[in-house]
């Protein structure tokens, strides 16, 4: 099962994205874990994750959560801003996997 955080401000505005991108995980048939948290709860949650997607809105703080990422062997990203702002759950689930993917 592939697990993959999003991050933003206040997890608010990654809710809908994570509810679009369970969808389509679930429309392809993959088992995933997603799950969004505000920006304070990132580096807590991290170690549970494969991937770390963060909002465009927390793009200067990707050094920071990476360096803290770098402990769990995990990618952090910013997530495409168009399709964080078009709630393209298929988009960035993608973006998530393939991120996951070029880990292995």
């Amino acid at each position: 099962m592939k697990k993959i955080l999003l991050a933003c401000s206040s997890g608010m505005s990654t809710s809908l994205l994570m509810t679009k991108m369970q969808a389509y995980a679930k429309e392809i048939g993959e088992e995933t874990e997603i799950w969004a948290v505000g920006q304070d709860q990132a580096k807590k949650e991290m170690e549970k994750a494969d991937v770390v997607l963060i909002g465009p809105q927390m793009s200067f703080l990707k050094g920071e959560l990476q360096k803290e990422a770098k402990k769990y062997g995990i990618p952090v990203e910013v997530i495409d801003m168009v399709a964080y702002g078009l709630a393209d759950g298929k988009k960035v689930y993608e973006q998530a996997i393939k991120l996951i993917e070029e880990r292995s």
